[in-house]
């Protein structure tokens, strides 16, 4: 198929959760139309209702005219069925995450819509090739990874499956920058460039409230460095019990060292911000993450409880352990060829997880310490921790021949 046929200009989007919402805003705001679908009617009502509203605010913030909301209100409908979006040029689902629900959307989405249109699936972190392997057209299927919110969020990770053909990247990034996004195309594995990045770097900071940090002490650290929040009120504002219902539904990972304290949090009802209290207490309506008492002595009982003789860990510990943990991993997804190169990592980690901006990134980061030290750290905490610091072989290879992550491009 030539280039030209993917003009995307009608879009629907199945979902009308937080993520679903966020989408169709962002996709109403850059002038498609857009069918929405939700097998919950009454959810999708509430869901228009609140992005009418969330435009509104904007019109009294002075961010658009009313009638540019308008516009923008227009151009959205509720649709009740797959027969109704037969003519779209490119839909996206954004259910939960759920492979098995995910691959029955897509086998209606299959069957319903025209040959030509796209198929996407917003998924964080599922194998897009199994989602796109129910379909008769894999090669029209990739994932759209949005950040929440997404109509704030400028990250879009733009993930290629085995079968994506050039053609349907291409319009996906236009797409990208239609919206306004700063788009990075990742390869397929769990959790692509930033949620696989994210995962060691939370393990370190989850590690080290059990050998004893305390969850502000590792923060105050990380934002110190930094980082616009550090982890455990990224957690807050994310929902601690996201994590904790995945592995009750999967049945994997409750017993993890390292997860013990979230799952005693969320089977106290602390899920964050969202519930009033988490690794922090809120006060009603307000963001403000206040330092809790009680959550310190659950921190420490939980330790102790395990077996943990804890110690004091000083900031530059915390924030080496965490950022180490980061560039280590990207330098394997660079390795693979998951990332094309060391600068779309950085995107990431810059647009959508908070990285210090003056830092770089952490490949641009990792560069200016050199690699040779960046080496030498990960093998005394291989020492001190284990075998999971094992530096990648690219950092060794380029510690060795005096080069850089900035000079190592796929693609």
């Amino acid at each position: 198929m030539s280039q030209s046929t993917y003009d995307i200009q009608r879009a629907a989007v199945i979902g009308a959760g937080t993520m679903g919402r966020g989408i169709v805003m962002c996709l109403a705001a850059a002038g498609l139309q857009v069918k929405w679908m939700d097998t919950n009617p009454q959810m999708l009502n509430q869901a228009l209702e609140t992005v009418g509203h969330t435009w509104t605010h904007n019109v009294e913030q002075g961010r658009i005219d009313r009638a540019e909301a308008d516009r923008r209100l227009a151009r959205i409908s509720k649709v009740a069925d797959y027969a109704a979006i037969h003519d779209v040029d490119l839909v996206i689902e954004a259910v939960y995450e759920n492979l098995e629900l995910k691959q029955q959307i897509f086998r209606d989405l299959d069957r319903w819509l025209m040959p030509g249109a796209i198929l996407a699936s917003n998924t964080s972190a599922l194998d897009i090739d199994a989602i796109a392997a129910v379909t008769a057209r894999p090669e029209q299927v990739l994932g759209l990874h949005f950040f929440s919110p997404a109509h704030i969020m400028k990250l879009l990770e733009v993930v290629r499956g085995a079968k994506t053909s050039p053609e349907v990247l291409q319009a996906a990034l236009a797409l990208g920058e239609r919206m306004g996004k700063v788009s990075v195309v990742s390869g397929n594995c769990h959790g692509f460039i930033g949620n696989r990045m994210l995962h060691p770097y939370a393990k370190e900071a989850r590690m080290m409230l059990l050998e004893g940090s305390l969850p502000f002490e590792v923060d105050t650290a990380l934002q110190g460095f930094g980082f616009a929040m550090g982890p455990f009120r990224m957690y807050d504002v994310v929902g601690i019990d996201l994590e904790w219902r995945t592995r009750q539904m999967s049945g994997k990972g409750m017993d993890a060292p390292e997860v013990q304290v979230d799952n005693r949090l969320c089977e106290m009802g602390r899920f964050g911000q969202k519930s009033g209290d988490g690794y922090y207490h809120y006060e009603q309506d307000s963001r403000q993450a206040e330092h809790d008492d009680e959550v310190d002595a659950l921190v420490v009982g939980v330790s102790r409880g395990m077996g943990y003789d804890r110690r004091a860990i000083g900031a530059e510990e915390i924030v080496d352990r965490c950022v180490l943990a980061l560039v280590n991993e990207g330098a394997k997804i660079l390795q693979e060829g998951i990332a094309q190169s060391a600068h779309d990592i950085d995107l990431v980690y810059l647009n959508g997880y908070g990285f210090p901006k003056e830092g770089g990134g952490p490949m641009a980061w990792a560069d200016k310490q050199g690699l040779a030290e960046i080496e030498r750290r990960l093998l005394e905490f291989k020492s001190r921790f284990g075998e999971h610091w094992q530096p990648a072989d690219l950092i060794s290879r380029l510690a060795r021949e005096g080069g850089t992550f900035a000079q190592v491009t796929h693609g």
